[in-house]
């Protein structure tokens, strides 16, 4: 929302500093983003052109005497067509920086003959696209602005500019009338008064306006319409262009700027339709299939019966509330004009913009929510500027439907305001600031009644009123007051599934992959392809078509992510997220899952191509590797998980496994994408990837109060010994592993699998497989009798459990 300095003060009695205004802002909650000072501005002076001679070799070139007030004439060559003796204009010297054209000036040389700075177009002073010509002030203008004066005080260019933040629940911020109403509430001035006076028309409108909603469906729950004929359209004053043109809206005709002002002063979006281009009487209703409408952008939108609609006897004249139509907006020609202001209801204003991808002024207000009472002030406010400006005979106002009258009000304890906030406001500062901010205060005691006014739609109870009342005192006065430790040791703060997300990230970051963060909402399809796609989990508003849906996996999401960077170079890439997942609309339905992914050759130990040997792609035990690096952090029983290959259909078949504790017992699954799943993203593989759902995992057990040592290294050197066991070829390693590492519990370390060996002298069926068995002794050096006795445990319990026996 930007607005002027000059603006704000006509609203705003006050004579606080523009500073003093910032910083008041930015305390109430307005925060101030930008101030444009406008001093670049300042340099630009009022000057005379003395004599305009032509170039002595250039045909489109004049050489200017320049009166610029200091006494002496200025040479200046200039290519304008309007340049002429007499002519008054804006004069920018050697060493001014014009923004129009991001040029600083100096004293150059043009074709010969030497030019000291310019006069300036509009547009080189950004007051228009105009730059045909230079600027040409009237005659009398040097009564008010004599030469050398500023010309930006003459143009209103030295008016500062405040642009600043308007949360959605502050629709009433998005005039300047109730910017000024709380900079008045926070002592800064005296609001003035903004009531306006009707307009006593003559005769009833022509133009009859009916209603074809349900009782149930009112999109539209009031319309007021009033006819002003025999206008004469015409450039509006320039105050009015000036203020437009500060906050980067181009000023158009006096019929357009009027709306377009009384949109930011008011916050009341108004739209004008040329009189003699409607045709017929006016109906508010729901578009139809197949109908369409080219709006006042030159683009043409197809409507449908969720999108409300203006219509005419013959075509569709206006998108409620979001845009006009192009066939009857108004024109220089226009000499009788159709006003509108009416309410919409604001969902369905955010919806019809959101399908057409229209962005307006006027959906941005309706859909926050206008203030139902300025509904008719407003349009009597538009009657009063359009016979000013252009003149004409106004008629009755026309109103279809009924003003809806709020009658909010709020039982309200004083002592909730010491009780939420701290603050301890005196009963009669706190119905000053509710009374000046518009809220009536009634009844006395404790408690009192507080009327909402029609402006605040977001103010329902009583934690609202406190936060008005708290914004206006100020949040700097909220003492600051230590947390009390109390005497006794504190408990965790975090709950166990914070304290499991934090841990899974910090263990993924560490193996070398990227945290992101994508939509929780994702494509049909794709939520399809991962299992999702129910009805009930697809969403009734979404943002976009490609965010339709509420995510059944985090794989999706990442995987996209993965192509994204793709095309931007980045192949070898490794994904993380730690996020919510839904696989229904119930509350046990929505899960944590900690998900990861690697694309091309981004292994943990380096990325792509490397001097000691041929890049190697990622595989399904790069992700296995991930998924248990992050169950091993979060204190998951590796050592006795087991891994089936039961992975969902999106993983590539026998190259992707489950991790289990048992069949009811599963923490998630990794492996390679199936290659189905990467032709529908359009992403080039290798991909893999995993995913771990933090709710499956068992709870820690109860910590004992007894004290343990803080480290505990064994004194003896471990022993290893390798075996290599002959089992048939559908036994899986992770059984051979689990067999061996049972043999003897206390005694062995650590089992890995250092080699597979099939074919050759192999029969057919079978496979050898090497393991390492690390045994880590404690009381005593382990003798060969003892190792021996480790051995054949070993190699009985492989056999027993495998079927296949120690290969000589």
């Amino acid at each position: 929302m930007k607005f002027t300095l000059s603006w704000l003060k006509d609203h705003l009695d006050t004579s606080a500093s523009l500073d003093e205004i910032v910083d008041a802002l930015t305390m109430i909650g307005l925060e101030v983003e930008a101030v444009d000072d406008r001093a670049r501005f300042k340099p630009f002076t009022i000057a005379k052109v003395l004599t305009a001679e032509q170039h002595p070799d250039a045909d489109k070139l004049r050489v200017l005497s320049v009166d610029t007030g200091s006494g002496t004439p200025v040479q200046v060559v200039c290519g304008a067509p309007n340049a002429r003796a007499g002519l008054i204009g804006a004069f920018a010297g050697p060493g001014t920086y014009v923004p129009g054209i991001d040029l600083t000036l100096g004293t150059s040389s043009i074709r010969g003959v030497e030019s000291s700075g310019m006069m300036c177009s509009e547009r080189e002073l950004e007051l228009s696209d105009n730059h045909e010509g230079i600027i040409d002030l009237p005659e009398d203008s040097l009564t008010d602005a004599p030469v050398g004066s500023s010309f930006a005080a003459y143009a209103g260019l030295d008016d500062p500019v405040i642009e600043i933040a308007v949360t959605p629940n502050r629709p009433d911020c998005l005039g300047v009338y109730g910017i000024a109403r709380d900079l008045a509430a926070a002592g800064l001035g005296t609001l003035k008064d903004g009531s306006i006076a009707a307009v006593e028309g003559k005769g009833a409108c022509p133009v009859s306006v009916s209603l074809e909603f349900s009782d149930t469906e009112p999109l539209c729950p009031a319309f007021g319409l009033r006819l002003i004929s025999g206008i004469q359209n015409c450039t509006s004053p320039q105050w009015l262009r000036q203020r437009l043109t500060a906050i980067g809206l181009r000023p158009i005709n006096a019929l357009v700027d009027i709306t377009n002002f009384i949109t930011f002063d008011r916050g009341r979006p108004l739209h004008v339709f040329d009189a003699d281009k409607v045709n017929g009487d006016l109906v508010v209703r729901r578009g139809k299939d197949g109908e369409e409408i080219v709006a006042l952008d030159g683009k043409s939108y197809q409507v449908n019966p969720d999108i409300c609609v203006i219509a005419d006897d013959k075509e569709l004249e206006s998108i409620a509330g979001v845009m006009g139509g192009e066939a009857s907006g108004c024109s220089q020609d226009t000499t009788n004009v159709l006003i509108e202001s009416a309410l919409w209801e604001p969902l369905n204003i955010a919806r019809t913009g959101r399908d057409l991808g229209i962005h307006s002024d006027a959906r941005f207000r309706f859909e926050r929510g206008v203030d139902p009472a300025m509904m008719l002030p407003g349009l009597e406010l538009a009657t009063r500027m359009v016979l000013e400006f252009c003149g004409g005979e106004p008629s009755n106002v026309l109103l279809a439907g009924a003003v809806p009258a709020p009658a909010k009000t709020v039982d309200f304890p004083y002592s909730d305001i010491q009780r939420l906030t701290g603050l301890d406001v005196p009963r009669q500062r706190t119905n000053a600031i509710l009374e000046s901010l518009g809220f009536p205060v009634s009844g006395s005691g404790d408690s009192v009644q507080v009327s909402v006014p029609s402006w605040r739609p977001d103010v329902d109870g009583k934690a609202d009123i406190v936060e008005e009342v708290m914004r206006i005192v100020g949040v700097n006065e909220i003492a600051h007051r230590p947390i009390e430790r109390g005497d006794h040791v504190q408990g965790p703060i975090l709950t166990l599934r914070q304290t499991r997300e934090r841990r899974a990230r910090r263990a993924l970051a560490s193996r070398g992959m990227m945290e992101a963060v994508t939509w929780s909402f994702l494509a049909k399809d794709q939520a399809e392809a991962f299992g999702g796609g129910q009805r009930e989990l697809a969403l009734a508003n979404p943002i976009s078509s490609d965010l339709s849906d509420m995510r059944p996996s985090l794989l999706p999401n990442l995987i996209s992510a993965l192509q994204r960077n793709g095309d931007r170079g980045i192949n070898n890439l490794a994904l993380f997220e730690v996020g919510q997942i839904f696989t229904g609309d119930q509350p046990d339905a929505q899960k944590t899952g900690a998900t990861g992914v690697r694309r091309g050759a981004m292994q943990l130990t380096h990325e792509g191509r490397d001097w000691r040997g041929a890049a190697r792609n990622v595989d399904a035990f790069d992700a296995k590797a991930d998924a248990f690096g992050v169950l091993a952090e979060l204190g998951a029983p590796v050592a006795n998980l087991q891994v089936v290959a039961e992975a969902p259909a999106w993983y590539h078949p026998g190259r992707s496994g489950r991790i289990q504790l048992g069949p009811k017992q599963i923490f998630g699954t990794f492996g390679e994408l199936h290659p189905a799943i990467l032709k529908q993203f359009d992403v080039d593989g290798p991909v893999v990837g995993f995913e771990i759902i933090l709710e499956n995992l068992p709870a820690p057990r109860a910590k004992t109060t007894r004290t343990k040592a803080a480290l505990d290294l064994p004194e003896l050197l471990p022993v290893s010994r390798d075996f290599a066991f002959v089992v048939s070829s559908d036994v899986s390693a992770d059984k051979v592993l689990k067999a061996a590492r049972s043999a003897d519990k206390k005694l062995i370390r650590n089992v890995a699998i250092f080699d597979v060996y099939e074919g050759g002298r192999m029969e057919p069926g079978q496979k050898s497989l090497a393991i390492e068995v690390t045994l880590q002794p404690r009381d005593k050096t382990l003798t060969d009798e003892d190792i021996s006795a480790v051995s054949a445990a070993i190699v009985a319990s492989v056999e027993k459990a495998t079927g296949g026996r120690l290969r000589g």
